[in-house]
């Protein structure tokens, strides 16, 4: 009986053993030597501009002077004072609440949505008092620059101030029903954001999550780029998927080792092992005795 045991568990074992997660699966950034480092010994920036594209959602703030009387150049319903005397604030399509960015239920910003500069198919925005403006391709800051320069010529040099953002960077996270914490809607209202900040902000990633194949669709004026990287070597720090852009979606892969029922824990791959190898001597027993 005993040899039987034993074939049964060196039939088994082999099994176990490339059922189990090693470290080197779930570590993030081991070292490498493709990672690129300048002669001070640091991993220079690699950081992707943001290019506005079809579709995005842009808020607009023109901040003027009491005596630089927003309400002649715009609608007067916009035009708000702050303080007691300081600056007149135009908020010209500003959005304000913050609906479904943790994922809970209908994604996006209502009022970002209703009010925000919408770039349309032809990829311009059209500003009130000032008329369309070509967006499409082109910078935060190059837009911005241009809607300046358009409202200096109804104010004083010096006496406005353009504020042309979007509403944070929005990103969304996909993956398996185990990662329900962390999938969902993203809006972080950061200027950079790197893939090991928002996964950390969201509380990481757990075992099941192959960490080397996290692919991620990029939206681009062009169309949407797809790419794949490996938060388990260091090297990802020089790619420019390693920053997180406005509209990135980042898809979690679950493990093949997980999906067997095995290499999630040691204890669980040890549990589920004694019970594979439990309830086969039980069938061999069983058989045996007919």
């Amino acid at each position: 009986m005993m040899k039987n045991y034993k074939y049964l568990f060196l039939l088994i074992l082999p099994f176990l053993f490339t059922s189990c997660i090693t470290t080197k699966d779930v570590r993030y950034m081991q070292p490498n030597e493709s990672l690129v480092i300048n002669e001070e010994g640091l991993v220079p920036y690699n950081i992707p501009i943001y290019r506005i594209s079809k579709n995005d959602i842009l808020n607009l703030n023109i901040v003027t002077t009491p005596k630089g009387d927003a309400a002649q150049f715009y609608s007067s319903l916009n035009t708000n004072t702050v303080g007691n005397g300081g600056q007149t604030n135009v908020p010209i399509n500003q959005g304000a609440v913050n609906i479904g960015a943790n994922g809970g239920g209908v994604g996006g910003n209502s009022m970002y949505y209703f009010n925000g500069l919408k770039v349309d198919s032809k990829g311009d925005i059209h500003v009130f008092g000032i008329g369309y403006i070509k967006a499409e391709g082109r910078t935060i800051e190059e837009v911005s620059q241009e809607i300046q320069d358009k409202v200096n010529e109804n104010f004083q040099d010096g006496k406005s101030e353009v504020r042309l953002n979007t509403n944070g960077i929005t990103y969304y996270i996909l993956g398996d029903v185990e990662t329900t914490g962390v999938t969902g809607e993203k809006v972080a209202h950061k200027n950079t954001l790197t893939i090991t900040e928002a996964l950390a902000i969201n509380g990481g990633l757990n075992r099941t999550i192959d960490r080397k194949s996290i692919v991620i669709h990029r939206k681009l004026p062009e169309g949407i780029k797809i790419a794949k990287i490996d938060l388990t070597r260091e090297d990802v720090m020089n790619s420019p998927y390693y920053y997180v852009q406005n509209g990135d979606e980042i898809y979690l892969n679950t493990r093949g080792k997980s999906l067997n029922g095995f290499g999630k824990d040691p204890i669980q791959t040890l549990t589920t092992g004694v019970s594979v190898i439990t309830t086969a001597l039980s069938i061999y027993l069983l058989l045996k005795n007919l």
